[in-house]
């Protein structure tokens, strides 16, 4: 297959963690992929870097997800590149760490950030690459959320309130952009990567899984898995959302 005649996979916060495995298990698949950061370049760059190595066409791009305009611009860029978008993976996310009963410390910045970030950079990002994910066999959307959305338990009631907002969305989203393209989410319980392990180094992963039923936190190829399902496993799923936690939510 000729790189023009591959699919492609846009993935937000791709250098790193859980959009780093979703970019090279769409690699493996025959995608090329492009790879949105912020901030992580040299990570975006290693990440291209090994997409490649599995023969797919890959690039980075530097986009922060809740500026409009830079969405547009990046979208922009793969139209150029591409001429096509088959899937995107809004992975992007950020949090403040802090206790949900200091609500003097959850300062408006911090909700501003992650109310950006989390929610309307997926807005954003998916906006700008409808026309593009509408054309050929359909396109697939897929959100990554968090458990701390149905749990109302997370490293803030901010973030807890953006991934809840981004749950609800994913359903809107699925509405008007049928029949063309699906839109689902997924939502991880904790995972063993760097960005929860650096955001607070005082949280004990194995204490804070032993008593699901699953006595595990997820590595990020297990979301990964989940976010590729949807991607591209399921042709009549959408507006669906999904816990991969170890049975975490179990009621």
């Amino acid at each position: 297959m000729n790189h023009s005649d591959r699919p492609v996979a846009l993935v937000t916060g791709g250098g790193t963690g859980v959009g780093r495995a979703c970019v090279l298990q769409f690699a493996d698949r025959g995608y090329n992929v492009v790879v949105n950061y912020s901030r992580s370049g040299k990570d975006a760059d290693q990440t291209v870097a090994d997409a490649v190595q599995l023969g797919v066409d890959a690039i980075a791009v530097k986009c922060d997800v809740s500026v409009d305009t830079e969405v547009c611009a990046m979208i922009a860029t793969i139209q150029v590149r591409f001429s096509r978008l088959d899937v995107v993976v809004n992975n992007a996310a950020t949090t403040s760490f802090v206790d949900h009963g200091d609500l003097d410390g959850l300062t408006e910045a911090m909700w501003d950030r992650m109310l950006g970030v989390n929610l309307k950079g997926p807005f954003f990002v998916t906006r700008a690459a409808a026309n593009l994910l509408k054309q050929g066999d359909g396109g697939s959307v897929v959100n990554v959320s968090s458990v701390a959305a149905l749990t109302g338990s997370g490293s803030s009631i901010g973030y807890c309130a953006t991934k809840g907002g981004l749950n609800t969305m994913t359903k809107s989203l699925a509405r008007v952009m049928a029949p063309n393209v699906r839109v689902n989410a997924v939502c991880p319980g904790p995972i063993n990567s760097r960005w929860i392990l650096e955001g607070n180094p005082d949280w004990d992963l194995n204490a804070m899984v032993a008593d699901y039923p699953i006595p595990k936190a997820s590595d990020p190829s297990d979301i990964a898995d989940a976010v590729v399902f949807f991607a591209i496993g399921t042709k009549m799923a959408t507006g669906q959302i999904l816990s991969v936690d170890g049975g975490q939510t179990l009621t």
